[in-house]
Parts: C-alpha cells; sequence; structure tokens
C-alpha cells in the first residue's frame, strides 16, 4: 500500500506542472489522485507510483505500462495525456501516469448498489469486449479486468453508462518478455483465470475468462470467488462458476463459454462484443450469434416525374402536383383529322334553300368562266407577234425589215 497521504505529496506541483489533491484510489503498487494541470488549465487524474524498488522486473513493469498507455487510443479505454518521473524526493523517485479523469462512479461501486439488469449489463460488456479486441488486436493483454478498473461514465441524460477501461498497470505483451518474477501471479485474486492460476502462459483468453466472471458477478451481486488469494485460486480450479437458475438461457450458455477451463473453447473478445452487441437489440436483452438475413428484392424505381408541375388548386389552398404522365400502351388512340370538305358539307346541308341555289349558281359562273379561259388558251391562230404602225422614211424601212426577222 503507498502509505504516503496526500498532504505529504502536494504542497508544491509534481512535475512543476500539475497540483494534487485528493486521492480517489489506492492500490498495492500506486494512488490515484485528482490533479489540476497548471499549463493546461485542466483537471486530470494522476496515477503516482510507489517509490521504484531495486527490483528491475518492477521498474520494468512500470515502464512497460507507460509505453503501452502511450500507444493505445480508442473511446472504452482511459485516455493517458503525460508520463514522468516525480524527483522531489530524490531518494526515492516516483514514476506517475495522467490520464483523462473520469466523471463518473466504478463498476464495482455500482454493483454494491443493486445487480446490473440485462440491459445495461450489454452495454457494459459490449463496450469492455470491443476495448480487448482492439488492445489484443495491437499484441496487449490486461490482466487485471475486475469491476474495480472498469469505469461508467454518463454520456446523455436517459442513456446507459459508457464503460471505460482503466488500470494497464500489469499488462504485457504477448509472447514478450515476463515482466514479473517466475511463479508470481499478477493480477486480483477473485479474477484470475486458471491458467494465471497455474502460472501457465497467457493469451487473449485469460481476460475474456476474467470478464465472464465480471458479468456473472454483475448478474448475482457478489463475488463468485471470494477467500484469500489461495482459496479464490484453488477454487476456480475446481468447480466451475456456479450461474443461477434465474439466468436466461442464453446469458447462461456465454459466461459459460467465457469461464470455459480450456482457453481454446472460450470465444475471442470480437465474437464476445458481435454477441453482446446483438443484445441490445434482441427482446429481453438476450445474446447471441448474428443471424444472416436473406437477400431482400428491392422494387423496382418509381418513374421518373416530369420537370415541370401543375398547381392544383383546392379551395382557398393550392398544392403543386407533378404531372403523371401515362405509359405510352396507356395512351388513347389519336383520333384523326376530318377534312375540311366534311365541315363544309354540314353547313350545306343546314343552310337555307336560297343560299344554297345562290352557292350552285355561283359554282355553275365559276366553272364557265374556267372553261371559257380554257378555251381560248387552246385556240390556235392567234399572232404571237404585234405588227407596228406604219412609219415613212428610212425609219420605217428599218422597222419593216425588223418585223420580217421576227416572223415565224
Amino acid at each position: 500500500m503507498v502509505e504516503s497521504s496526500p498532504n505529504s505529496v502536494t504542497a508544491e506541483p509534481l512535475g512543476g506542472r500539475y497540483q494534487l489533491g485528493e486521492v480517489i484510489g489506492r492500490g498495492g503498487m500506486a494512488s490515484v489522485y485528482t490533479a489540476k494541470d497548471l499549463n493546461l488549465r485542466r483537471n486530470v487524474a494522476l496515477k503516482l507510483f510507489a517509490p521504484q524498488s531495486a527490483d528491475p522486473d518492477e521498474l520494468r513493469r512500470q515502464e512497460a505500462e507507460i509505453e503501452l498507455l502511450a500507444t493505445l487510443n480508442h473511446p472504452s479505454l482511459v485516455t493517458l495525456f503525460d508520463a514522468g518521473t516525480d524527483t522531489r524526493i530524490p531518494d526515492e523517485p516516483r514514476p506517475f501516469l495522467t490520464m483523462e479523469l473520469v466523471d463518473g462512479q466504478d463498476l464495482r461501486t455500482r454493483i454494491r448498489h443493486s445487480p446490473l439488469p440485462l440491459d445495461e449489463l450489454a452495454v457494459v460488456g459490449a463496450g469492455i469486449a470491443d476495448a480487448l479486441a482492439y488492445v489484443h488486436g495491437l499484441g496487449i493483454l490486461h490482466r487485471d479486468i475486475k469491476p474495480a478498473n472498469i469505469l461508467l461514465v454518463p454520456v446523455r441524460p436517459g442513456e446507459p453508462l459508457r464503460p471505460k477501461l482503466t488500470d494497464f498497470g500489469i499488462a504485457r505483451i504477448i509472447d514478450g518478455t515476463r515482466l514479473t518474477a517466475t511463479g508470481t501471479m499478477v493480477g486480483t485474486a477473485a479474477y484470475l483465470s486458471p491458467e494465471q492460476a497455474r502460472g501457465a502462459d497467457l493469451g487473449p483468453a485469460s481476460d475474456i475468462y476474467s470478464l465472464g466472471l465480471v458479468l456473472l458477478e454483475c448478474l448475482k451481486g457478489e463475488v463468485e470467488y471470494p477467500g484469500s488469494a489461495v482459496e479464490s485460486a484453488v477454487a476456480r480450479l475446481h468447480r466451475a462458476p456456479a450461474i443461477p437458475d434465474a439466468v436466461p438461457a442464453e446469458w447462461a450458455r456465454l459466461i459459460r463459454a467465457m469461464t470455459a477451463l480450456d482457453p481454446l473453447d472460450r470465444p475471442s473478445a470480437a465474437e464476445l462484443e458481435t454477441a453482446l452487441r446483438v443484445a441490445l437489440v434482441s427482446p429481453g436483452s438476450l445474446p447471441g450469434p448474428i443471424k444472416e438475413e436473406s437477400t431482400r428484392v428491392l422494387p423496382a424505381p418509381p418513374a421518373r416525374p416530369p420537370r415541370h408541375s401543375l398547381p392544383s388548386m383546392s379551395g382557398a389552398a393550392s398544392e403543386t402536383r407533378p404531372l403523371s404522365l401515362p405509359a405510352p400502351d396507356a395512351l388513347p388512340a389519336k383520333p384523326r383529322r376530318r377534312p375540311s370538305i366534311s365541315r363544309g358539307t354540314a353547313w350545306f346541308a343546314r343552310a337555307r334553300l336560297r343560299t344554297r341555289l345562290a352557292l350552285v349558281l355561283a359554282v355553275m359562273a365559276v366553272l364557265a368562266v374556267a372553261a371559257a379561259i380554257a378555251v381560248s388558251l387552246s385556240a390556235p391562230g392567234t399572232p404571237d407577234v404585234v405588227p407596228y404602225p406604219a412609219v415613212s422614211g428610212p425609219l420605217g424601212d428599218h422597222l419593216h425589215d425588223l418585223q420580217k426577222s421576227v416572223e415565224p
């Protein structure tokens, strides 16, 4: 336990920048304070580790946390802002981390109030599973999944709290160098995976097991494997978690899969996140696999509306309705135009007798004139050359010669 009290470490700004406030969390390796970033004028959470020991493994573990947290960026992970070493006591240098200050309670406090309903549990589980899928994809294990490391953040009034996973202080790189002495168990005893309890090699499935125990605790309202570190670690090797009969079958099946003794039988974080997301939209918030939907055939698109529209007046209000043109096959046959003579015949039939006689006489007169013109045009012997009057003298002689030269 970190023995430093808030009064002994808050006198002067840490690193010349962070003014420490009250303690908001304590652990075996570090204490967490509220702090004021004097440079950026914002509130942060500052995790101050215990004075560095001579054990190089402990030093490497603390350095590994700083390096890992600096690379992570996910909405369900607490964001790291800064890291450094507190040298106010020269003989006791202490690493520290500054992170976003989450305004909310942790899951442990929430469980103490009451067990979580299924819809709220699905939100918490899906968010943490999504965060684990992200860190597992980077080759990182958390190794200490427990309710106290899951923070619940209010987003909008009336919406479920969003979970954020914190405290990667004992994380390790998959297949990397061990950061603890051989045979040492790292993690919280009540949530250790069987392979952690045995000191075996770990993989992403170890975090899945721990999360399964967390979800079960949210349903039951109590720790599944209580007791001392040894008692809790040994208990999970001898019996499977006891799931109450009141838990829906789908949830019971999911938790059994997450807490399977063989790591290979546990789902991946991505598979778990998918199942819990389905629970958010399923009746009764029941998790399950995503069902494939058959391909839907979309209806044919509607006919393209014309560019222009005609206003349709109805009473005092009017609205513009687009012109709807019928299909070509539905258009009625276009009627033929009647010749104008048909209209003339109908008028002649309706006219008075005197009018009809006058019209007949006029037509006959026109026909007679046309016949006379035709006869006159066809009659031969009409001279084409007009004779000139007699003129005496040389001019008359010339005119006489010109007339003869043009005669046919």
